[in-house]
Formats: C-alpha cells, sequence, structure tokens
C-alpha cells in the first residue's frame, strides 16, 4: 500500500490564483480558530468546535441529522457529544412521545463559549485587516491605517485621500459580497444569519422530555 500522500495539482485556468488564495485563507483561518481556543484555555478540540458551531446554527438536531450536516458516521457525533454533555456544553432531549429520539441541543455554557471564540476569532480578523501589508498594495482595508495619519488626526498621503478610501470601501464591500456568496453555496449560514440562530440556540424544540 502507498502511503505517501501525493500534494494536489495547482489550479489551471481563469480562477487559478483565486482557488490557491482561498484555499491558503482557509488554513489561515483554521490558525486562527486554534489560536482563539487556546487564549480561552478550554479543553475543546477544533472537531468538537466544528459540533458546536453546527448545533449554534442549525440546532437542535437529531444525532442522525447532526452527523449529516459534519459528514460524519452517526456514531462518531454519539462519541463527541458524550464528551462535551460531560463537560456540560451540550445536553441531550429525549421525545415525549417516542423515547428513542434524542434531540442535542447546546446548554447555556455551550452557547456562551461558542459566542466567546467567535466573537474572538472576529477581533483577530479584524486584527489582520488591519495590517499594513494586508490590503491590495498594502492597503489597510479598513481605511484606519494608521502609519497614514497625519499629526492632526487626518489621513496623510494619496493613500489616505477621499478617493482612495472610497475605492477600498467598494473593495472590502464588493469582496464581502462575494465570500458571502461562496458561503450559501456551501451550505453555511452567512455570518449575521449565524449571530440570529445564536440567540436561540440554547432553546429545546418543542415535543422533547425536559
Amino acid at each position: 500500500m502507498d502511503l505517501y500522500v501525493h500534494p494536489p495539482r495547482t489550479s489551471t485556468g481563469a480562477d487559478a490564483r483565486l482557488v490557491d488564495s482561498l484555499a491558503a485563507l482557509s488554513r489561515a483561518l483554521v490558525g486562527i480558530t486554534a489560536r482563539t481556543l487556546a487564549d480561552l484555555d478550554v479543553d475543546v478540540t477544533l472537531n468538537q468546535l466544528r459540533t458546536i458551531v453546527v448545533l449554534a446554527s442549525r440546532g437542535p438536531l437529531r444525532t442522525v441529522d447532526l452527523a449529516a450536516a459534519l459528514h460524519v458516521h452517526p456514531s462518531t457525533v454519539t462519541r463527541t457529544c458524550d464528551r462535551l454533555t460531560r463537560r456540560g456544553l451540550v445536553v441531550r432531549h429525549q421525545g415525549a412521545t417516542d423515547r428513542r429520539v434524542t434531540w442535542l441541543a447546546l446548554t447555556e455554557s455551550g452557547k456562551d463559549l461558542v459566542g466567546e471564540v467567535m466573537r474572538r476569532r472576529a477581533a483577530h480578523i479584524r486584527d489582520l485587516l488591519r495590517r499594513p501589508d494586508a490590503g491590495p498594495h498594502g492597503t489597510d482595508l479598513t481605511g484606519t491605517d494608521g502609519r497614514r495619519t497625519g499629526a492632526d488626526g487626518g489621513l496623510a498621503g494619496t493613500r489616505g485621500s477621499a478617493g482612495a478610501l472610497a475605492e477600498v470601501a467598494v473593495s472590502a464591500d464588493a469582496l464581502a459580497e462575494f465570500i458571502d456568496g461562496l458561503v450559501v453555496a456551501s451550505g453555511e449560514p452567512t455570518e449575521r444569519l449565524w449571530w440570529q440562530r445564536w440567540e436561540r440556540c440554547a432553546e429545546p424544540p418543542p415535543g422533547v422530555v425536559t
């Protein structure tokens, strides 16, 4: 058996650079998420966090439905949620009419944890966007690059002009719309929708024993 994993071929065609850049960005975001968990010093793995994130946006869910959402076997979900239940992050609800049906939902502690992870991760991403070398040609995508601020508090230099900032704003809005489109196409909720669902993710589903 050949255990060597061949590296993927570099993308070709008109979208080659975009595909490669998005693949690299996904690795960077995984790293940011891992650092966020380390900052919080919680005993939760990335796989367990993924389960919590899905329950926050789609839960409560039956075990089989959560497994389908995570693209894993139901037994994997059972083991993962056993650990999360012991840590007080996930709770199981039994159906009132059929006790064989089990619903998985976040506890208030689980809701609070995933909310804090998401807020801190967003802060890390915001800091990354403010780096002077983050935007195209070194343009600060937030339009607030401190290196180009004059003594009077105004933006200095040609890149700090109103025209340049307007161009950056348009580019940022277009990029945000493009990324939201990719998120929806992948079956994930946008950030705004995720937070709306997060608000009520710890509520038990109707028709269960609480």
